[in-house]
C-alpha cells in the first residue's frame, strides 16, 4: 500500500523528506556545549521543527523553557516546547503556556507524563490538574492558536488496555485539537504500517509522523524499549550481538538499520522523521545524508525572536 496520503500536503511524487529533532534540555554547562555544538550540526538539514523535552514531574521546567529561548534568539529554527499535566495544577501548567507564548513560541508537544521516581509507578492526576493529555491539548488550544503535536504508539500505549482503547485516546485527543502525532519509536515497519492503517479507518486524519531512535548503545535503547512498550525485533539484536566492546562498528551498523528503515518508509510514501537524537549530532546527520538531505547554510535571525507577536 502506497502511504504517499499520510502527507499533509498530499504530494505524492518525489522524496520531499521533511525531518524534526528532539533534544533534551541540559542539566549542566558540559551538557548545554553538547547540546549546542548539537544543534549546530543537524540545523543544516533545515528541521520542520525542534522539540525540547520536558522531565519526568516537570522536573526540567525551567531549563525547556530557557533552551527553547535560545533556540528563538539564536537560530531560525522553529521550537516545539514539551509539556505535561504531571505533579502540576492548571494555573501552574497555563503559566507556563503562556510564558512560551509570550517569547513566541507557537508549537507543543503535549503528553501526559510519567510520574517522577520515587512517587510511584502509576500515573494519577494532580488535585487540580490536567487529568490527560486530552485535556490538556483542550486548555492550551484555549489559550492561544498553537500548532499542538501529540503522541502515537504504533504498539500500543503500555498502559492501554486494548488496541480499540488506544485508538480512542488518539481520536480524542484530535477532537481536543491535536494538529498532529509523532510516534514512539519503533524498528519493524509493518507495525507501523499497520498502526497507520488502524488510525485511517478510525477516521483519523492528521499527519502521523514517523518516531526514529537512531541506536547509539543498543542496551540503552532496549532499556527504553522495554519501558515504553516499543519491540526489539529478534533481527535487530542478532544485528548488534558481540559489538557491545566494538563501538565503530556498531555505529555503522546503526546507521544502515536506520537507513534501511527509512527507505522502506520512503518507498511506502511515508515522508516525515521525527528523530529522537539524545543530544548526539552524530548518526542522526549520517542517516539525513544517507536519505538524500543536502546541507544548507543555516540562517541566523536578523534580531531575536523572542516576544514575538
Amino acid at each position: 500500500m502506497n502511504y504517499a496520503n499520510n502527507r499533509p500536503d498530499g504530494a505524492a511524487d518525489g522524496p520531499d523528506v521533511k525531518v524534526s529533532f528532539e533534544f533534551f534540555p541540559p542539566k549542566n554547562a558540559q551538557m548545554e556545549r553538547t547540546l549546542w555544538e548539537t544543534i549546530r550540526r543537524l540545523e543544516v538539514f533545515a528541521p520542520r521543527f525542534v522539540s525540547v523535552t520536558y522531565g519526568a514531574g516537570g522536573t526540567t521546567r525551567n531549563n525547556t523553557h530557557t533552551t527553547v529561548e535560545r533556540v528563538l534568539r539564536e537560530t531560525a529554527l522553529e521550537p516545539a516546547a514539551h509539556l505535561t499535566c504531571v505533579c502540576a495544577t492548571r494555573e501552574e501548567i497555563d503559566e507556563v503556556v503562556h510564558a512560551h507564548k509570550d517569547i513566541g513560541v507557537r508549537h507543543i508537544v503535549a503528553l501526559r507524563g510519567d510520574p517522577p521516581e520515587g512517587i510511584g509507578e502509576v500515573y494519577e492526576p494532580h488535585p487540580g490538574g490536567y487529568e490527560s493529555s486530552v485535556d490538556l491539548v483542550r486548555g492550551i488550544k484555549n489559550i492561544g492558536p498553537f500548532e499542538v503535536s501529540v503522541a502515537a504508539y504504533p504498539e500500543k500505549h503500555p498502559e492501554s488496555p486494548s488496541v480499540q482503547a488506544d485508538l480512542d485516546m488518539l481520536a480524542s485527543k484530535v477532537d481536543a485539537g491535536a494538529d498532529r502525532a509523532i510516534t514512539q519509536f519503533f524498528f519493524d515497519n509493518a507495525d507501523f504500517f499497520r498502526y497507520l492503517d488502524r488510525v485511517r479507518a478510525r477516521g483519523i486524519d492528521i499527519p502521523i509522523t514517523a518516531g526514529i531512535m537512531p541506536i547509539h548503545n543498543f542496551k540503552q535503547v532496549a532499556r527504553f524499549a522495554g519501558s515504553c512498550g516499543a519491540r526489539i525485533p529478534d533481527w535487530l539484536a542478532k544485528r548488534f550481538d558481540g559489538l557491545e566492546d566494538d563501538p565503530e562498528t556498531a555505529r555503522l551498523v546503526a546507521a544502515g538499520v536506520a537507513v534501511e528503515q527509512i527507505t522502506e518508509l520512503l518507498e511506502a510514501g511515508i515522508n516525515e522523521f521525527h528523530f529522537y537524537t539524545l543530544n548526539r549530532a552524530g548518526l542522526t546527520a549520517a542517516i539525513c545524508h544517507s536519505i538524500g538531505l543536502k546541507p544548507q547554510t543555516p540562517e541566523r535571525p536578523a534580531e531575536p525572536r523572542t516576544n514575538a507577536a
